[in-house]
């Protein structure tokens, strides 16, 4: 593992962004580059990426001016075009949306996205409400922890270069965030609202766990979301969100609550799930699995909960992914991204890659 390299961020959102910028340019180079071509790759024409980017810069705009001032920022200290950071800063609703048109995320779509795990004061051994992901995304793409103020309140989180906001982290007040990518036929990037990353940036400034959960459950998402939210004060839930509408997930009793890429009861929201018609079999398996190990301890100790996110069980469908090598290099995928975030000690531990491969690394507030 080489460790994230982690920005204190200081001033106004322009500021911040040209600050972001500086530091990270050769990484968000690289990103705008993988996402270009991971675009290409999902179907998205290649002329209308200037276009698409354009109706969200719009929408930034619109719905938050310092969102929208800290890309101008990014742009202007890393030397990219405007509408390539938007890119990235968008990249959830443009990729998503590609592949429930398409019905796949990747030519073998079996093997990509995520894990949640979470649980409140009683789950853990080690006490407090604890919540964290591996967070499986493709290689080559490049991240970095970001700390600022917002008010009174002090954010740290990941975020990949050139993404204006963190979208996996923890905040003074106690609430964390961690996030699973769902898809729906409904899922749309031309419809108007709140883009993805601005709201978990939003969640993530939010002093309670009900300002967090308003923010999740923006009116009628472009694309399907789910936001594992917990809270120091308030233990743990998850917020599955799409065009069609959203539902509150909390944690029964003593278990650990467990999230991965489907939703858990899509007759609920009525929604159709039609990337999954392709074998997309990894998002049952982990799940399972997460729940599996986990209940084998009670109260779970860190040793038993690293150890979950170290299994291989599965090989390419595990918990802790690994490239496959006779994927084409442009869609292979990974456990970029480790996080366990205990909310009360308001500490952050992560992995940058598979967490099988080093120890955790940890920063605190």
């Amino acid at each position: 593992m080489t460790s994230l390299p982690l920005l204190h961020l200081e001033g106004g959102p322009l500021e911040r962004g040209l600050q972001h910028g500086e530091a990270l340019r050769e990484a968000i180079r690289t990103n705008v580059a993988v996402y270009r071509s991971r675009m290409l790759t999902s179907g998205v024409p290649k002329e209308e990426l200037a276009e698409r980017s354009q109706r969200f810069l719009e929408q930034f705009t619109r719905y938050d001016a310092d969102y929208r001032a800290t890309m101008d920022g990014i742009a202007e200290g890393s030397g990219q075009d405007l509408l390539d950071i938007v890119l990235l800063n968008a990249r959830y609703e443009l990729l998503y949306s590609a592949w429930s048109e398409f019905g796949r995320p990747t030519v073998d779509s079996i093997r990509s996205e995520c894990t949640s795990f979470g649980g409140s004061d009683g789950v853990f051994t080690s006490g407090g409400t604890q919540i964290g992901q591996n967070w499986d995304w493709f290689t080559g793409v490049e991240g970095a922890l970001l700390q600022w103020e917002h008010g009174d309140t002090t954010v740290i989180g990941f975020t990949e270069a050139g993404v204006a906001g963190a979208k996996i982290g923890l905040n003074s007040h106690g609430i964390g965030l961690c996030i699973n990518g769902l898809g729906a036929s409904a899922d749309d990037w031309r419809l108007d609202t709140v883009p993805f990353h601005l709201r978990a940036q939003r969640v993530l400034e939010s002093s309670s766990l009900g300002e967090a959960v308003g923010h999740a459950l923006a009116p009628r998402p472009a694309c399907s979301a789910n936001f594992f939210l917990g809270s120091a004060a308030d233990g743990v839930l998850t917020v599955e969100t799409s065009p069609l509408g959203s539902r509150v997930i909390y944690e029964d009793g003593v278990a650990p609550l467990v999230h991965a890429n489907h939703f858990r009861d899509p007759a609920a929201l009525g929604v159709y799930e039609s990337w999954l018609e392709t074998g997309r079999v990894s998002t049952y398996h982990r799940c399972d699995r997460m729940e599996t190990l986990l209940a084998k301890e009670s109260p779970v100790s860190r040793e038993r909960l690293y150890a979950a996110m170290r299994d291989h069980e599965g090989g390419p469908l595990g918990l802790c992914r690994h490239p496959v090598e006779t994927d084409p290099v442009e869609l292979q995928t990974h456990t970029a991204f480790a996080a366990h975030l205990e909310l009360d000690a308001k500490r952050f531990s992560y992995t940058w890659g598979p967490p099988c491969e080093s120890e955790f690394a940890t920063v605190s507030l």
